[in-house]
């Protein structure tokens, strides 16, 4: 009798632990959306919060003339024409502050467009 109580308390303990897990796997491979609107000559937001490992939609939208998003050190390049939206899916692998420029040439404030990047372990 001992034997199959302890069997049945085994697989349950299984089971619990086999929902948990299936439940951290699914939260992780749920991108966070993240929006970013480019204008003449600023992202808005400036700044991002992004955990290392999380995948991540970014989203460019350009309000005026065209505009890209570049981050080098992370490999990472979106474009977004006059009045349009993109989106790259990406999952930082690197932690620290990282600074993107406008990839697009859209003025004499161009050099000036900067967005960073902190990536949390």
């Amino acid at each position: 009798m001992k034997d199959k109580l302890g069997l049945l308390v085994g697989c349950a303990v299984l089971f619990c632990a086999s929902l948990s897990l299936s439940r951290s796997t699914r939260a992780q491979e749920t991108p966070l959306r993240v929006e970013v609107t480019a204008s003449k000559f600023a992202f808005t937001p400036s700044e991002l919060n992004l955990k290392m490992g999380q995948p991540v939609v970014l989203v460019l939208k350009s309000t005026d003339v065209a505009h890209g998003l570049r981050f080098r050190e992370l490999n990472l390049d979106v474009k977004a024409g006059k009045g349009e939206t993109s989106e790259v899916k990406f999952t930082p692998d690197k932690a620290g502050d990282f600074v993107g420029h406008c990839s697009v040439f859209c003025g004499s404030g161009h050099g000036s467009m900067e967005l960073t990047l902190h990536v949390e372990q």
